[in-house]
Order: structure tokens, then sequence, then C-alpha cells
């Protein structure tokens, strides 16, 4: 490519992305990370530590996706206006500055998900050099590990709007209502990898959990009733965590 312009979130893909393009373009590289309340505060503190640790350039970028009533409305295609809006925010970056395109960390394991975030990056001519290599999930965390990106055995960390049921707003209140949320679980059950307090609607909270963790869960448990009704959830419930379960059907 020349020059890039990284799409990068602090995850295990866009690191590795961002690591390679450093090592090869050096400052013809930069990578961009969209900022909001979507981004809990740890996460953003992860990708920092990461872009300092490869030696990367990096620069925050202010998003403004709770502005769009397309994106707060919360329906299944909300990561189309929300990476849409942040490729929009790149693009005048990238020509401003030279970068010959934007590319992110899209994966082939991620075709088979629901992303409707990649359509918008495709529709825009973002360019996917993982996928375009061949890369699967398990070639990324090989590479990363053998280059020493320290977050190569992150479990993945989408952002906290993915924890809201569809159709129930979006705002910023809500979503550092579900960070707090995961912070109470984790001070009560130390060690819990994969985590999402599912924002139902109606007062109504799920906390999911790695199986092998729900007995230490459901140990906890009047505790943990007890402090996320603190946040307003009346409701409370345990379940197993599934990738994408708060996901529309798909025939």
């Amino acid at each position: 490519m020349g020059s890039v312009l990284v799409a990068y979130s602090g995850g295990v893909d866009s690191a590795l992305l961002l690591k390679v393009a450093t090592d090869v373009l050096g400052d013809r590289s930069l990578g961009a990370l969209g900022v909001s309340p979507s981004l809990s505060a740890e996460e953003l503190a992860c990708a920092r530590r990461v872009a300092a640790s490869i030696g990367a350039r990096m620069r925050e970028i202010p998003t403004r996706e709770y502005e769009d009533e397309r994106y707060a409305a919360n329906p299944p295609e909300r990561c189309y206006f929300c990476r849409g809006g942040l490729y929009d925010l790149l693009a005048p970056i990238a020509k401003a500055e030279g970068f010959a395109g934007i590319a992110n960390g899209f994966q082939l394991d991620d075709e088979g998900d629901f992303r409707p975030g990649q359509r918008a990056g495709r529709e825009r001519g973002v360019r996917s050099p993982l996928a375009e290599a061949g890369f699967h999930k398990t070639d990324v965390r090989v590479l990363a590990r053998e280059l020493g990106v320290p977050v190569w055995d992150k479990p993945a960390a989408p952002c906290l709007a993915s924890r809201v049921a569809y159709g129930v707003r979006v705002t910023p209140e809500v979503v550092e209502r579900v960070a707090e949320a995961e912070r109470r679980v984790r001070a009560l059950v130390p060690g819990l990898q994969d985590l999402r307090v599912r924002h139902l609607g109606g007062g109504e909270a799920r906390v999911e959990v790695e199986p092998g963790r729900l007995a230490a869960v459901e140990a906890a448990r009047p505790g943990v009733e007890a402090a996320l009704r603190d946040l307003g959830y009346a409701t409370v419930s345990v379940a197993g965590y599934r990738r994408g379960a708060l996901l529309p059907a798909r025939e």
C-alpha cells in the first residue's frame, strides 16, 4: 500500500495489523483509535499501552455516533452506522496527510459473523489486509505472539453498545451503566475472562460468563444482584457466555 491509516481498536486483529504496518512502513503508518462512550476506560487504557509497546504511532479520534439517530435507535445494523461514521472521519485525515488508504483488522473468521460494519468499510474502499492474506483468527494469534504483540491471547472485547439489546435505545448513560455493572461483577468474581452484562431493557440485566465460571458467579449471586440493583436493574439473571447472544436470528 505504500502508506496506511489503520483503523485500530486495541484488539489482537488490529493490533497485529498496526504492528506489521509500523514495522514495514514506519512513519508512513498511523493507527487511528475511535474514542466514544462505547469504549470503556479499561479498553482505552489497554489500546494506548499496546500501541506504545509495539512502537506504533497512534491518534485518538473522537467519534459522534450517538448524534446519529439511526445508530441511537439501535437497530441490528447499528454497527454499520458506527463504522461508517468512523471511516467518514478517517477519510479526510488520510487524504490530508497523504496516506494511500485505510485498512481494518477484519480477518476470514469474521466472514461467518453478522458484521454490518464490514459492509460499511467495503462500500468506502477500506482494505482488510489480514483477510487478503488468508488469515484466520488462529493465524492472527500465532503471528501476534511471535511478533511480541502483548494482546495476542486477549479475549474478544466488543464495544459496550454490543451489550444493549436491539431496539433498546443506546445512550452514553446506558453504556456507562453497563461498564459500571461489569466493573462491579469483576470485583465480586475476580479472574473472569469472558464477561458481558447484557442490558435487556425494562430494568432487566443478564450476566454472562464463561461456562467454567458459572459456579463462582452463582456463589457470589447475592452480592452480584445487590450491586446491579443499585444501578437500577430490578431483574438479574445469570447464563453462560455465548458469542453473539443478542444478534438477530438468521435463516
